[in-house]
């Protein structure tokens, strides 16, 4: 899975690169070392839809008309909304919970910390998770492969931080069969159990226990108000927040974003539709955003 994504990310790379050219599918073929014919299946199989329409799905054009969805006139009211009814939010299968300023200071004392590597759609991952829920989803450097175990370790000093596969691994497949799978206009309350999708059968919601200020967690909770297949600028998040003038500060807290995918930072841009940076890679970006719009065609 990983060594798949590895391929469609240089595909990606060449295709930005001569993105003035619209290169052919032989040439993107050609630049990875593969048949048009095994390069097809191969995209396929990783994106569930054809280069060409993957490609069609997130152009600077493309990027621009969503910025400009009416949507986003709600995205304030939407996150007011979610404040006033218990941050209730359309990603349903995610629930926010903050650590309180006790917990903080304590730096993970008495909490037991289980984290694991695994292939993912869009490269190795690094997960950590606590009985209150996953604490940091890292999206990995290959040349960097420990950096997310040394800053767990930094973030939490004081909690006992163990290796456990077995275990992240069933995480990790529940969370990427619900990311996938999940529906952008549900609804889920982030601070009780989805107690009505467990009595209907359906999955219970991914919980994320996350460290912050009290402006990071506005703002990562504002991205919680954004559905897959629509982006909005750092303005526009500031805006919901009620701090519009913080576009740079938005931009900064959206950097610490310790919950990759999940809190999706992904899907802010800048105002002129480019892409803007991301911590764990524009190409990344690129990818999950294109699948992400593809997807919801």
């Amino acid at each position: 899975m990983t060594q798949d994504y590895e391929r469609i990310a240089r595909a990606i790379d060449f295709i930005r690169q001569h993105v003035g050219h619209q290169p052919s599918l032989a040439e993107i073929a050609a630049h990875v070392h593969l048949s048009e014919f095994h390069f097809q299946r191969l995209f396929s199989r990783w994106a569930g839809i054809t280069p060409k329409r993957y490609l069609q799905a997130l152009t600077l054009e493309r990027a621009k008309q969503l910025l400009q969805q009416p949507s986003h006139s709600t995205l304030s009211a939407s996150y007011e909304l979610g404040l006033s009814s218990g941050s209730r939010l359309y990603d349903h299968f995610v629930q926010l919970e903050a650590v309180t300023p006790f917990e903080y200071r304590q730096q993970g004392l008495g909490i037991s910390i289980a984290y694991g590597y695994h292939p993912t759609p869009f490269g190795l991952a690094f997960i950590a998770q606590t009985a209150r829920g996953i604490c940091q989803f890292d999206f990995v450097d290959m040349q960097q492969i420990q950096l997310p175990l040394e800053r767990l370790k930094q973030s939490w000093s004081q909690a006992t931080i163990y290796e456990d596969t077995a275990q992240t691994a069933s995480l990790i497949d529940h969370l990427f069969s619900q990311y996938f799978a999940g529906s952008s206009a549900a609804e889920v309350n982030l601070t009780a159990p989805n107690t009505q999708a467990i009595h209907q059968g359906e999955p219970a919601p991914l919980s994320l226990w996350v460290k912050g200020t009290n402006f990071q967690l506005n703002v990562w909770r504002a991205l919680l108000n954004l559905p897959k297949g629509e982006v909005a600028s750092y303005g526009d998040i500031a805006k919901a927040i009620g701090k519009p003038k913080a576009s740079r500060a938005v931009g900064t807290a959206i950097g610490a974003n310790p919950v990759a995918l999940l809190i999706p930072c992904h899907r802010v841009l800048r105002q002129s539709g480019e892409l803007g940076g991301y911590r764990w890679g524009e190409t990344r970006k690129h990818a999950i955003l294109a699948r992400e719009a593809a997807y919801c065609e």
